[in-house]
């Protein structure tokens, strides 16, 4: 059962969605702020020649829960365009051309180097020593 679970956990798609979720989550909160301390005001600027603050429109004169704030509705766009491209092209592409690598390399019939256990290489090391005749010191 155990086994199981570590192949679910080791596939590819989950750990491409663990990592998209936490690199969007951070990027998400670097671009919100950006866009309401730097754009925002900028948006906000263009828009707000009567004094009010922002782009928008009241659907009822003057009553400020009928307003229909544009501006938010920029900022929110430019939040999820921004987001989804820094994860398409700092996570996606780079993975993809991996993944891309790693298949020609199987095709090619190249297989995987194994690692080896710390104890066969601590020996080779030593039978390695031992034939150049140098001592440890």
């Amino acid at each position: 059962m155990l086994k199981g679970f570590k192949d679910f956990i080791m596939r590819g798609n989950v750990v491409e969605l663990a990592i998209a979720v936490a690199i969007g989550g951070a990027f998400a909160a670097l671009v919100d702020a950006v866009l309401k301390n730097f754009i925002s005001p900028i948006i906000n600027a263009v828009g707000a020649s009567n004094g009010k603050a922002g782009i928008g429109f009241y659907l009822r004169g003057g009553n400020t829960a009928t307003f229909i704030n544009i501006s938010a509705i920029i900022n929110a766009i430019i939040i999820f365009l921004s987001t989804a491209a820094a994860i398409y092209f700092l996570v996606l592409v780079p993975l993809n051309k991996l993944q891309a690598r790693r298949a020609a390399k199987i095709a090619s019939g190249e297989p995987d180097p194994e690692p080896k256990p710390d104890d066969i290489a601590l020996l080779e090391e030593i039978r390695d020593l031992l034939r150049s005749g140098k001592t440890l010191d």
